[in-house]
């Protein structure tokens, strides 16, 4: 039987990048099974929609919406207070996407390119978690430093909703689902596609580049989009996915990418919720006046922070890997 991962000594590698390297060097890589990968992992992200909207229009209409109201307004359906739902199942219906869009990407990873999972997430042997939990333990920390000092700064700004059960309940569901929307999300760019576009272009940069970019389309259909404006939020979209890439590229795998992205939307689900948030969830503040402007440089000052101390740690000199 073939094996998962296959070594061929022949083909020059055009990589001095361990993460880039390995999806040149295992499994099949021709571009059509690229294309059929991200059609099934479309397709799963799709089925698991069509699943979870039938049951919810007919909530909806029960509810009081119009088709009209619906029409217009598709992000409604998943609006759990214009829905009359409770928040976590709200959101454990959102994150059900993911898992099936992760579910058909990984029948193409596993069974058409024949490769392993831990290669679309390491360049090395084994998936190092300790990376992981550390770049998740730094950002988590970041945001709740963030949100005690908007707090205390601007006291009117942040309601304290905490309630214990709907909390509980809320914690449970995140912890569940969460880390697999962001996993997903990050082997499907940075993993899957950043590999991927490697290959066809034989370097860093231009992966680096348009995976930033369809990670920043790919929200465009967030509330925050819709009510604060394309030009307004693509450019921190995009920004995220290009600080993921680059410390995908410089560390030469997806592990500390993974964590904190889980850490972002993780912790931001528990912490802090507002109007036009994606995540409307049983958190601890619920922000009365949204600020994107403000919150976008907050990020980028969490970044840095966050960049500084990983290359401290880490010790990154190689910036070549970024670029071939």
């Amino acid at each position: 039987m073939e094996s998962l991962e296959t070594s061929e000594p022949e083909k020059l590698n055009p990589f001095n990048n361990l993460f880039l390297a390995r999806g040149f060097y295992t499994g099949r890589n021709d571009w059509w099974i690229y294309i059929l990968g991200i059609f099934l992992a479309i397709i799963g992200y799709v089925v698991a929609q069509i699943i979870i909207i039938v049951p919810l229009m007919g909530v909806a209409t029960n509810h009081g919406l119009s088709l009209s109201e619906i029409t217009k307004n598709p992000n409604i359906l998943f609006n759990p207070e214009a829905m009359g739902m409770n928040r976590s199942v709200m959101l454990a219906l959102l994150m059900l996407m993911f898992v099936f869009c992760l579910l058909g990407l990984f029948v193409a990873i596993r069974f058409i390119h024949r490769k392993t999972i831990s290669s679309v997430i390491s360049g090395f042997e084994k998936i190092r978690w300790s990376r992981y939990f550390f770049s998740f333990t730094v950002w988590s920390l970041l945001l709740i430093i963030l949100t005690v000092i908007s707090y205390y700064s601007a006291p009117e700004e942040l309601e304290i909703r905490f309630q214990l059960k709907p909390f509980l309940i809320l914690l449970l569901v995140a912890c569940i689902f969460i880390p697999i929307q962001t996993a997903t999300e990050e082997i499907l760019f940075r993993g899957y596609l950043m590999q991927g576009l490697g290959i066809g272009s034989k370097n860093g940069l231009m992966p680096l580049i348009t995976t930033s970019v369809l990670f920043g389309l790919m929200h465009g259909a967030n509330p925050e989009t819709e009510a604060f404006g394309f030009a307004t939020m693509m450019p921190y979209y995009m920004s995220f996915g290009l600080f993921l890439g680059l410390i995908t590229l410089l560390d030469e795998g997806l592990e500390l990418a993974m964590g904190i992205h889980c850490a972002n939307n993780l912790i931001s689900s528990l912490l802090v919720t507002s109007k036009n948030s994606v995540l409307q969830t049983d958190a601890v503040f619920y922000q009365k006046t949204e600020d994107p402007g403000g919150e976008i440089y907050a990020w980028l000052v969490m970044a840095a922070i966050c960049f500084g101390i990983l290359y401290v740690k880490y010790r990154w000199k190689n910036w070549n890997v970024i670029i071939k």
